[in-house]
């Protein structure tokens, strides 16, 4: 498979910014569209899966964390069924913003932009608070339910009759931000690709009426953290990718269709690239919190500091980052309409690493967290975009 960005195809190139296309090009669309294929009344089908799937009652999605659409020509040596499926039966998605995990599992279970649901980021504030809540080592406080207050489309599916599974790690069971991407399915535990496939496939093949099941894998992401992307881990990695495709290809029922999505991509963030929060003090003065992730951060500043944070992080990241308030970060749309209850979970200033840039917190934040070869979060494309793969049975 060839670059998808080269110019002649009018698409951008991997660094430059990409707005979400919420309503019809994003991941939030994918299972709005897939319960539309079911037959749920209401479900609007906002991708035009409908004449590609005319007679099915039974499908599966798939989110592999990590895999961006612009890191597929890199996989491929080692994913030649990946390729050939985005070759022939695939198109790019965008993610929502910021592009990241916590973020992208609630769009894609809600089908709803990150502002409606509230998980704003890998990190946000809890408003009136100092405290910053990891969305990934979420346990229940805050309450799910009422953090992400947006029900899901799994519980919208169920409601209509439709059998649902869940298929994702064992540990992620009852976890804060599977309530809050999850719930209305009925969870099952699978630990590698072999039991991940299995369990989609018994499910898929379980019920007599409409099926939805829905599969998580994270092993493509967590190794470009770890090691980068292209890296021999991250390879394996994706290698393992084909491996689970094959058998969930071959597997699919004569009235199943299976949709291959993904949460964001990654870009390797070179070392001599990464601005330290907690060793400048020009970026230091005036933030009581640092929130978000390396390649989006959100300061929320003590009384009336923010004209002096604005002018300091401009000054101090030139053409790094996109630096702004909340609310002209908000008019972007980005995070598509955001309701009042969640606006202070957005930092009162913005940044937006540009290009292969980041802001690092050595002693902020979990020392791990500044030693990762990869990241994701902002709104170039090879973060935005993603996948959409579409097989029938």
């Amino acid at each position: 498979m060839t670059d998808p960005s080269p110019a002649s195809t009018g698409r951008p190139g991997p660094l430059d910014p990409v707005a979400p296309r919420y309503g019809g090009g994003s991941l939030a669309d994918v299972l709005p569209s897939a319960l539309a294929v079911l037959g749920v009344p209401g479900a609007v089908d906002l991708l035009g899966l409908g004449p590609r799937l005319a007679g099915v009652r039974r499908i599966a999605v798939l989110l592999v964390d990590g895999l961006g659409w612009y890191q597929i020509p890199t996989a491929a040596p080692y994913a030649p069924t990946l390729a050939g499926l985005a070759a022939t039966v695939g198109a790019p998605l965008t993610s929502g913003f910021p592009s990241t995990t916590p973020t992208s599992l609630v769009s894609l279970g809600t089908g709803a932009a990150s502002g409606a649901h509230g998980v704003l980021g890998f990190k946000v504030r809890v408003p009136d608070t100092d405290r910053v809540l990891s969305h990934i080592e979420w346990a229940g406080d805050p309450d799910p339910l009422s953090w992400q207050p947006v029900p899901t489309q799994y519980e919208r599916a169920r409601a209509a009759g439709v059998a649902v599974t869940v298929v994702s790690r064992p540990e992620y069971s009852g976890s804060g931000l599977t309530l809050a991407a999850n719930r209305g399915g009925d969870y099952r535990g699978a630990s590698d690709v072999d039991g991940l496939a299995r369990q989609m496939l018994t499910a898929l093949a379980a019920g007599a009426g409409p099926t939805l099941v829905s599969g998580y894998h994270p092993d493509l992401d967590r190794h470009g953290h770890l090691t980068g992307v292209d890296s021999a881990p991250w390879r394996l990695a994706a290698a393992d990718v084909d491996r689970l495709l094959v058998r969930l290809v071959d597997g699919l029922p004569p009235d199943a269709a299976l949709l291959i999505t993904a949460d964001h991509g990654q870009l390797n963030v070179p070392p001599g690239r990464r601005v330290d929060f907690d060793t400048d003090p020009r970026l230091r003065a005036g933030v009581r919190v640092i929130a978000g992730e390396p390649r989006v951060r959100y300061l929320h500043v003590e009384p009336r500091a923010v004209a002096d944070v604005l002018a300091a992080w401009s000054a101090v990241l030139g053409d790094a980052a996109r630096v702004t308030t909340r609310d002209e970060a908000v008019a972007t749309g980005w995070f598509g309409p955001v309701p009042e209850e969640h606006l202070r979970r957005i930092g009162d200033v913005v940044v937006v690493c540009r290009d292969t840039y980041a802001v690092v917190a050595t002693r902020s934040e979990k020392p791990m967290e500044s030693r990762l070869v990869a990241y994701h979060g902002a709104d170039t494309a090879a973060e935005m975009t993603v996948p959409l793969l579409v097989v029938r049975g």
